[in-house]
Formats: structure tokens, sequence, C-alpha cells
């Protein structure tokens, strides 16, 4: 891979992820606190994103396998994005801030697997190389926290209320320009044949890969107990909010030390197998950390084991879907895995996770030994799934 595709595909993921770092992680913490929003409405807010993810991937998939140009679609998709981010920026009441949000969510969604979509057109050897550029998703979500924290601290440039999706919006107009500059990437299906989402749906005829598919969207819905919960548990617990989008980014320098290091060397000796079934197990032993609420410095390292699982799980989905899909349908091969995982799990997840917070919340704040402990258990049937059933 020469160094120019390398900087061209590293950047691509760099501006993707940095996006959704800005803002993902801390919205929560704002929607609960300042807004004096509920468990059920920030189940809405963070539902939109991943209601998208199965409603527009496997339409865009369409759209980029049999008509235009991936890095095209990518650059619309990330300009629209900003003007929404700036919208919801400026709303104050839920729902001002619930169609906001939606809107951006159908532009940002299908770029999660479309990214992947274009790097893997033009990486050699993904098995290795992939984690290399993937790696700079990573790093600027860290490098997100670490802006916001700044942001915060510094008390220069603090917009009330909206400084999170202010950031995401500046952002996204970045990345919806750097995107036309990204190596060409035309259409691969051929005229006249089947359409490529029908063919990605028909790969579930495959009964390994149709429990893939369940396995994974099952994880998925347990893990917005990770991202609807832990900053508002970490402010309960006594950490300094101006200090939370930083601690956040631990995950990500995790996930970087995973991709970076230690994937490229173990992945092909672990096999996909073993490597879901491991990141299913970190996850585990992280909400187990969460649910004995002490001490404090444990439950900030045991958020390292999200980043790796992150890395282990998602990654190995991707190589997986890769590696099984025809090539001229990789890319809603793609936007299936993401429709499953980052769309329905996450959506069934938000309102599961919404609902058990509202569920152990009382006038004293909430219950998190027992929030915590639900995931625990649907994590344990699937880790057990990975090892007993599935063969990848």
């Amino acid at each position: 891979m020469s160094w120019n595709l390398y900087f061209l595909l590293s950047g691509m993921m760099f501006f993707e992820f940095l996006i959704w770092g800005a803002w993902s992680p801390v919205l929560a913490s704002r929607l609960l606190g300042t807004l004096k929003m509920s468990g059920k409405q920030l189940g809405w807010i963070y539902g939109v994103m991943p209601l998208a993810c199965i409603i527009v991937p496997l339409a865009a998939g369409q759209i980029v396998d049999k008509w235009c140009p991936m890095q095209w679609y990518l650059g619309a998709a990330h300009l629209a994005g900003a003007v929404f981010l700036f919208i919801a920026a400026r709303a104050k009441r839920f729902w001002p801030m619930f169609i906001a949000m939606g809107l951006y969510a159908v532009c940002f969604a299908p770029t999660l697997a479309l990214v992947n979509s274009l790097a893997f057109a033009h990486i050699p050897n993904p098995e290795v190389n992939y984690f290399r550029v993937r790696v700079w998703g990573s790093i600027s979500w860290v490098v997100a926290g670490l802006l916001l924290t700044a942001w915060r601290r510094s008390g220069k440039w603090q917009v009330v209320h909206s400084d999170c999706l202010i950031l995401a919006g500046v952002f996204s107009l970045i990345m919806g320009i750097y995107c036309f500059f990204l190596p060409h990437t035309p259409p691969a299906h051929k005229d006249g044949a089947v359409f490529p989402f029908l063919q990605a749906i028909s790969m579930l005829k495959d009964t390994n890969f149709l429990l893939f598919l369940i396995i994974s969207f099952v994880v998925t819905t347990q893990l917005q107990f990770y991202f609807l919960g832990t900053s508002r548990f970490l402010e309960d617990i006594g950490t300094p909010n101006a200090s939370i989008p930083g601690l956040m980014s631990i995950a990500q320098a995790a996930q970087i030390v995973a991709m970076a290091v230690i994937l490229p060397l173990i992945f092909r000796r672990m096999g996909y197998q073993w490597t879901l079934a491991i990141a299913t197990l970190m996850w585990i032993v992280m909400f187990m950390t969460y649910a004995r609420m002490k001490p404090r410095s444990a439950i900030i390292a045991s958020m390292a084991l999200h980043g790796l699982a992150y890395a282990f799980f998602f990654d190995a989905g991707f190589l997986y879907m890769e590696r099984v899909a025809p090539p001229e349908i990789r890319g809603s091969a793609q936007a299936l895995y993401t429709t499953v995982t980052q769309g329905l799990g996450l959506f069934v997840g938000t309102w599961i996770t919404g609902a058990v917070m509202d569920r152990f919340r009382s006038a004293d704040g909430f219950d998190w030994r027992r929030i915590f402990l639900v995931p625990c258990f649907l994590l344990i049937v699937c880790m057990l799934a990975f090892v007993f059933i599935f063969r990848g």
C-alpha cells in the first residue's frame, strides 16, 4: 500500500469518527442533566441513529454498488449532516432536538459502512493492513474527547448547552469536503444483475452466517448500557463533569492499542470465532466492575476493556463480511452488517437501556448496581454461543 493511499484512507477514518466522538459520549449527560429529559426521551434521541442504521444503509449500499461513486455519496452525506448538527446545537427542547438529530442520523448512518467498503476496495491484504488504517478512527475519538475537555476547561469559547454538537458540526463540514479527494471508487455491480441488497440478504441462507448476525445483534443490544450510562454514572460516583470527556477517551486509547499492535499480530492465529468470543468476555468483565461500584480507579481502568472489545468485535465483524461477501455486493453486505448491529441492535438496546434506567431510578438517583448487572446475563450467553456454536 502506497503512503499516499495510506494517508488518504487514514484521514477518512480519522474525520469519520472525530464527528461521532465529539457528541456521542457526552450528549447523554447534557440531556439528562442540563435539559432535564427523561430516560425515555434520552432513548428516543439516541435511538434515531440506530433507527437510521436500520433503514438507510441498505439503500445507500444499493446506490454506491449500482449507480454512484462512493466518495461522492460520502461527501454529500457529511455536508448535509453538518447542517443538521448546527441546528441541533440550538435546540433546547425535546422535539426540536429529536427532529434535528433524526435528520442528521439519516445522513451519517450509512457512512459507517461505506467508509469500510471504500477502504476494503483499495487496501491490499486487509486482514493485516485494515487495522493500520482503521486505528485512526480510534485516535480521532480520543482527540475529540480531549478537544472537548480543553474547550470546556478554557471557558473562552464555551457555548452553553451545545458545545459538543457545534464541534461535531465543524468536523462534519471538514469531512464533507475531504471526501471529494478520496480515491475514486465507482460502482462495481454489473448492469442487469439482481439488486445488490437482495443478494446481500440472500446470504442469510447460510446457517453459520445467519448465526453470526443473530449473536452480533444480541451483543450490540447490550452496548447502550455503556454508551448511555457511563457518562452519568461517572458523575454520580464523584467524577468532575469537565473531566468526563477525557476519561471517556480511555476506551479509545485501548482501541488504538488493539488495532495498532494486538490485532495485526494475533488476529490470523485467533480467527473470527475466538476474537468475537474474547471481545464479548471483556464487556462482561467491564460491566461486572461497574456493578461493584468501587473503587473508582478500577471502574475508570475497566473502561479500557470497552475499547479493546469494540476493536476486536466490530473489526472482526467487518472483516468477516468482507471475506464471505462476493466483491460486487460488498457495499450492500457491509450495510447489512451495519443494519443488524449498529441499526437494529443499538436501536433495541437503546429502548432496553432507557427502560432499565427508568426502572431503577428513584428520587435519590439511579441504582447503578442493578442497571449494570442486566447486560451481563445476555453477554454470557452470547460468549458461550460464539465458543460452542459459531464456526468462523
